[in-house]
């Protein structure tokens, strides 16, 4: 390698000063200009190799980078492949890997056909609620979880009074001008009444041991302030560990299921399909 190190910068300055020098690689007399860049074992690297890897009007400083990182991950993986082929196993079948391999990559490139162009992907509300109550076990909260308000603004609160005011109001469902002055104002702002939280999120934007999954529920609702912060929360709904989420926490989640069970029964549905056809058309032939 330290051998090969010497000798990469001056293959590198023929280079640009011959093929390079129009920055049109192979395209005449390539036979002529596809100069040998590096070489590990039976493993060669031509500079035809890096055709398009040079950006129009790149400088040939810049050139020279480009040439010397390239020929520099090459050799190391040359190397180690090299000594793959030296160490492998003499009955590892290459061929088979690589046949089933690519026979693989197929199947799955035209699946993703069959899904991008078959699939219903609309999922529907009662759609989702039937699943859901067919699969709320799936859906045990690990962590207790908040329906709430909560706020946090830096002190000293710009006009305290008014958000004071205005989260009173909040009280009785007005909201708009609170979300309007936390906007504005509030470090954090939990401002949508029907949106679950989980309680170790909101625990963290308040001083340590503030809220806790063993005392929110004695903490319905209060106000506090320390050194840096104001801090606003009200409780609404909570649902401790070991119950069932409700399905609107849940519901991203279970759309992805509903999807993923109709892609498998898409896919399945079609290989029958196609299975028959052949057996139709006496495509398919055994010998056993």
């Amino acid at each position: 390698m330290q051998e090969l190190n010497k000798w990469i910068p001056s293959v590198i300055l023929f280079l640009l000063l011959g093929s390079l020098a129009s920055c049109e690689l192979g395209t005449t007399e390539e036979s002529e200009k596809d100069r040998l860049l590096a070489q590990v074992g039976s493993k060669s690297l031509y500079i035809s190799e890096m055709e398009g890897m040079f950006p129009e009007g790149l400088s040939g400083q810049d050139s020279l980078l480009v040439i010397e990182s390239y020929v520099g991950r090459w050799v190391r993986e040359a190397a180690i492949l090299n000594e793959a082929e030296r160490n492998i196993p003499a009955d590892l079948n290459i061929n088979k890997m690589v046949r089933d391999y690519r026979a693989s990559l197929v199947r799955s490139s035209y699946e993703k056909i069959l899904v991008e162009q078959l699939l219903d992907s609309v999922v529907t509300k009662q759609k989702l609620e039937e699943f859901y109550e067919e699969n709320q076990m799936l859906y045990e909260l690990q962590k207790p979880i908040a329906r709430c308000l909560f706020i946090k603004v830096p002190i000293p609160t710009p006009e305290g009074d008014r958000l004071r005011n205005l989260w009173n109001k909040a009280e009785e469902g007005d909201l708009a001008a609170l979300r309007a002055y936390c906007d504005q104002y509030a470090e954090v702002a939990l401002l949508k009444e029907d949106l679950w939280y989980a309680v170790e999120e909101v625990a963290e934007q308040l001083p340590t041991g503030t809220l806790t999954a063993g005392n929110i529920g004695s903490k319905r609702e209060f106000t506090q302030r320390d050194e840096h912060h104001q801090y606003y929360f009200r409780l609404f709904e909570l649902k401790n560990r070991k119950e069932i989420a409700p399905l609107s926490y849940v519901e991203e989640q279970a759309r992805k299921v509903i999807l993923h069970k109709r892609k498998l029964q898409l896919v399945e549905e079609v290989k029958e399909d196609i299975y028959q056809r052949e057996l139709r058309e006496k495509n398919v032939e055994t010998f056993y």
